[in-house]
């Protein structure tokens, strides 16, 4: 993207591990469109990862921060107003895990201690990090707050797994925190349900390459990249969209809405 729209913001961006992650692709659009930011991931997602090229490319600063834990949220929050002399304009959660997806443990067989870390990381982070940016007041009016969901928060994708629950979790956080942001600070929250992306956190997920086949042939527009999500979020970062809020935000190629393809009619016709 060509265009500064998002010159003289300051955000936050959490979640970026590797080039192939949405948070990634989006720390490079805020940087093409004139934004600031603080990049800030887990420690042990830091040290796996390669956030600290990514900060390099786009003159940022990272932030070692556990986003399950109050203390390490409120100081990410406090050191990116510091930073940046200002409140905060845009925060992006982009921050997802299931312990169940990884060892393998079927959704009739999960393992709750597992299920609880997984919706603590994947849902409960953005209402801790919600709550610390209404609190400190760290939000400018008219600010945007997005974070990422799928689809299978609405419908059943079998291998998504507790996943799926903690996408649900996640959107109502959305609405519900949301409404108070925009009733006192004038703030916006969404989430954006994008279409499956081969990710690091993705590929966890059993069948994921078969479902992009599938997701590609029933989107009339075909699947949304992860570029193509990081320019969306552009969009909402952004005063274009102002009295956005609350809002579950398709960006899918169209597949929320189609109940069958012509493509798949004629895989399974006669």
């Amino acid at each position: 993207m060509s265009h500064k729209i998002l010159k003289g913001k300051n955000g936050i961006i959490f979640g970026a591990l590797d080039n192939s992650s949405i948070a990634w692709k989006t720390a490079e659009a805020v940087h093409k469109s004139g934004g600031n930011f603080i990049l800030t991931n887990a420690p042990v997602a830091i040290r796996m990862g390669s956030i600290n090229e990514l900060a390099k490319q786009t003159n940022s600063r990272v932030i070692s921060a556990d986003a399950t834990n109050i203390d390490d949220i409120s100081m990410v929050v406090l050191e990116a107003q510091n930073t940046f002399g200002a409140k905060i304009d845009f925060v992006l959660h982009s921050i997802g895990m299931s312990v169940n997806v990884r060892k393998g443990k079927k959704y009739t067989e999960l393992n709750y201690d597992w299920l609880t870390k997984g919706w603590d990381v994947s849902a409960v982070s953005f209402h801790k990090l919600l709550q610390v940016l209404y609190k400190n007041d760290a939000m400018k009016q008219w600010g945007s707050i997005v974070a990422l969901s799928y689809i299978a928060s609405q419908r059943v994708f079998p291998n998504y797994n507790d996943m799926a629950d903690n996408k649900a979790y996640l959107e109502s956080i959305a609405r519900s925190f949301g409404y108070f942001f925009g009733k006192e600070k004038k703030v916006r929250v969404n989430t954006i349900s994008q279409s499956p992306t081969i990710t690091t956190a993705g590929k966890g997920v059993e069948g994921l390459k078969t479902f992009l086949n599938y997701a590609e042939k029933m989107s009339p527009l075909g699947n949304a990249s992860a570029e193509d999500c990081a320019n969306y979020i552009i969009s909402l970062f952004s005063d274009y969209t102002k009295k956005v809020s609350l809002q579950n935000l398709y960006h899918d190629g169209g597949f929320s809405n189609v109940g069958i393809s012509q493509e798949i009619i004629k895989m399974f016709g006669d």
